[in-house]
């Protein structure tokens, strides 16, 4: 709980700095703040927390999702100055909003009692129906906002239904009391329709289809840099409740529900990577994408095993760099071109090749090319549910190979264009290439070294 509060206390500064008018330190602020969280997070829990065990608990897990949050976060507050310049009147709420969700997120990662897993929601979501809407004179952000706002809402009705069933029967908010419960009942309709009616509304927030409607909108319409944190850090943390909740609590009626999960992860591929082929706009392609991701992760409900959470734990890690080191490169092209289709990406590579060569390794690992941080994540998850699932691999794997076309798309762009369009003198700051080394040594270290993950996270 010490993390927690470090995050929220930093939210609040940055939030106050705007209020007089020291918006532009927020970020420093936020950075400083989450370099502290990071520290505390290897420390062992004060005594004093002790006594809130049974709604929240910061064991080793939570302490690990929460590190790989926090440094994606970090990353991202890096990347503000930069992407956020067209805010600066109001960038400490962003911050202090970006923050507010992170403690959203830590509390999901934490979570013991079904109160405690609605109120992670509801922390998370909420910042981020406010975030999505930031570029408020533009269009596609007001209705980025509002659709996430309404479809959130509706997710959030499904959630506490399933809560209700799940109480009602088992009389307990306690995870460990609904999985004792589980065991024993492994026939209660009540109990099962709860269940599901809860995966339904994870499904919703981890995007998983066709749950998923709302994201290609709302990615696309938000500021970038927001899109990026609902694509990695939100993420990460929806799916580790969607996988604690499902795992812990509902193990007792395991068949009633993988099954769903089975059809749910054959549906988000299919359709994901064949809309992902068919967009012309690379912001908009890389939201499908994301919606694919979901389904590679999810095979880790096959084939449980001591290492499922370590397994859990890198693919999210490695994914959520990726997708920091090709969003980053579209945010630099965005501001210069005011446009995101694959032509603005033309010759960069001859104008900004650290940029390029970021984005491109990026977007390798995304597809899982060996000698990349995403092949070892989607090696390892498959192995691990090739045993129980084999014909959902066989449709990850032909999943992968497909998404390998539209990611070809902008990496031909940058590298082999028909005509460079890139005709500015403007470069790309000290920053950002910093940022972007660091994401290109991490995705090929952990790729063909993957203990220094488990080093580095103090496993």
């Amino acid at each position: 709980m010490s993390v927690l509060i470090i995050v929220f206390l930093t939210a609040i500064a940055a939030l106050f700095a705007g209020v007089f008018e020291k918006g532009k330190f927020s970020r420093y602020i936020g950075i400083l703040g989450l370099l502290i969280a990071f520290y505390v997070s290897y420390l062992t829990e004060c005594e004093f927390f002790k006594q809130y065990l049974s709604m929240f608990e910061f064991g080793a897990n939570a302490a690990l999702f929460t590190k790989i949050s926090i440094v994606i976060t970090l990353l991202l507050f890096f990347l503000g100055g930069f992407a956020f310049s067209n805010h600066r009147s109001h960038q400490s709420e962003l911050y202090a909003l970006m923050l507010f969700s992170l403690c959203g997120g830590i509390v999901l990662f934490s979570f013991q009692n079904l109160v405690t897993l609605f109120l992670g929601v509801e922390i998370l979501s909420i910042p981020l129906y406010v975030l999505a809407g930031a570029n408020k004179t533009d269009l596609r952000s007001n209705e980025a906002s509002i659709k996430y706002f309404l479809m959130g809402a509706f997710a959030t009705g499904f959630l506490l239904l399933g809560i209700a069933l799940v109480y009602g029967s088992s009389g307990s908010f306690d995870l460990y009391k609904i999985h004792e419960f589980g065991i024993a009942n492994t026939k209660d309709l009540m109990f099962t329709m709860g269940a599901i009616l809860m995966l339904c509304a994870l499904a919703f927030k981890t995007s998983m289809a066709p749950f998923h409607m709302w994201s290609p909108d709302v990615y696309q319409g938000s500021p970038s840099l927001i899109t990026i944190f609902m694509m990695s850090v939100v993420k990460i943390s929806a799916f580790y409740a969607f996988f604690k909740i499902m795992t812990i609590g509902f193990t007792g009626i395991t068949g009633e529900w993988i099954n769903i999960i089975g059809v749910l992860i054959i549906i988000t591929l299919f359709l994901a990577n064949v809309m992902g082929l068919a967009q012309s706009n690379a912001k908009r392609m890389l939201a499908y994408s994301s919606v694919s991701h979901v389904g590679y992760i999810a095979l880790i409900f096959f084939g449980m095993n001591s290492l499922s959470v370590y397994n859990l734990a890198f693919y999210l890690f490695a994914y959520s760099l990726a997708t920091v080191g090709v969003m980053m490169c579209l945010i630099w092209v965005e501001k210069l071109k005011r446009e995101t289709s694959y032509s603005a990406f033309s010759g960069l590579g001859h104008t900004e090749p650290v940029l390029a060569v970021t984005a491109a390794i990026s977007l390798l690992s995304m597809a899982g090319i060996p000698l990349t941080a995403g092949f070892m994540g989607k090696f390892a998850i498959f192995a691990q549910a090739i045993e129980k699932a084999p014909f959902l691999v066989l449709v990850a794997v032909l999943g992968s190979a497909l998404s390998i076309a539209y990611y070809l798309r902008i990496i031909m762009a940058m590298f082999f264009p028909k005509e460079s369009s890139f005709k500015t003198t403007e470069k790309v700051t000290l920053t950002y290439n910093i940022v972007a080394v660091f994401i290109v040594v991490a995705l090929i270290a952990i790729g063909i070294f993957p203990d220094l993950f488990a080093k580095q996270f103090g496993l």
